[in-house]
């Protein structure tokens, strides 16, 4: 799309029927949101406000429920404005802001689990040492770690974009992602080396960590008695679920970018749906359900308010 008055506009060319199903689009799209805020903030506020859930662990998953809220306020209302809105567009800094901020909260994802795993090797394999490894001071550093990491690899390869030419303004998405890459004159190998290297610093690395400290808190629990075996069980099941689940959404996102013309408008419209819903979703109802004490005080809240 043209320049006007020094601003380059983006089109979003990635949803299907918009303006048939435009409503129907809205509500889903809405329902969802206020679904994912909800029942994030509500097990997000049970952990803030109970003492006997200020230890890591817990600390740990707050943050990853904040940031799967964060992750759908960078995405959601956008989509919500573009369904009501006669062209889906957005300016060319806007596009690399939210791709930007989509990039660096889903590193964050990652690092965050990472941290989550350490914490629960540590009080399996080592609980004696327990309290004086995982101090608050390590948890605070953890989790500033977690979001300032991503967002400085990130802001590298924004950078490097903002300087490159744009010969295409048609992005065949409905947000703005690593997709942009297609819009410049000429490929650049820079960005390409880099993504690589993001992609291993903030995706690869911390699964490879997460997966060799669940391989030793196994075997661990393997030759421990029963208690621990359960404690294993307990702990560890929620955080697994939702790195497969989330390692899966990559994939997708993956796919969607490498097969830019080989799939069909509505097949990538679905899996980019799943990518931004599925795991904000998914994520408080396994930790709700499955992690015990944050289980106990959910059932308590919701049965305090049927009692009124």
């Amino acid at each position: 799309m043209p320049t006007e008055m020094n601003v380059t506009y983006i089109t979003l060319d990635g949803h299907v029927e918009v303006e048939k199903y435009r409503y129907v689009y809205f509500v889903l799209m809405f329902t969802g949101y206020v679904l994912i805020l909800s029942s994030n903030s509500t097990v997000f506020c049970l952990i803030v406000i109970h003492r006997n859930l200020h230890e890591p662990m817990y600390v740990f998953i707050a943050a990853l429920l904040m940031n799967s809220m964060l992750f759908s306020t960078v995405v959601y209302p956008k989509l919500l404005i573009d369904f009501l809105s006669e062209k889906q567009i957005i300016a060319y800094e806007a596009c690399l802001f939210q791709a930007f901020l989509f990039y660096s909260l889903s590193g964050s994802e990652f690092l965050l689990l990472a941290a989550m795993a350490y914490d629960r090797y540590v009080s399996i394999c080592k609980p004696l040492q327990y309290p004086t490894i995982m101090r608050k001071t390590k948890v605070r550093s953890f989790l500033v770690l977690a979001w300032l990491v991503p967002a400085c690899h990130i802001a590298v390869a924004i950078v490097l974009f903002a300087h490159l030419k744009l010969c295409g303004f048609t992005l065949k998405g409905i947000f703005c992602n690593n997709s942009v890459n297609y819009l410049l004159c000429v490929a650049s190998r820079a960005i390409v080396i880099y993504g690589l290297v993001v992609l291993f610093n903030l995706s690869l690395l911390p699964m490879v960590f997460i997966l060799f400290t669940y391989t030793m808190i196994i075997i661990v629990a393997y030759r421990s008695c029963g208690k621990v075996r359960k404690k294993a069980a307990q702990t560890c099941l929620p955080h697994l679920l939702v790195l497969i689940n989330y390692s899966c959404l990559l994939t997708y996102d993956m796919i969607i970018v490498r097969l830019e013309s080989d799939i069909s408008t509505t097949v990538r419209f679905v899996m980019t749906m799943q990518i931004i819903m599925y795991n904000p979703l998914f994520n408080p109802v396994i930790y709700g359900l499955k992690v015990g004490k944050i289980y106990k005080h959910l059932k308590r809240l919701f049965c305090h308010t049927r009692g009124k």
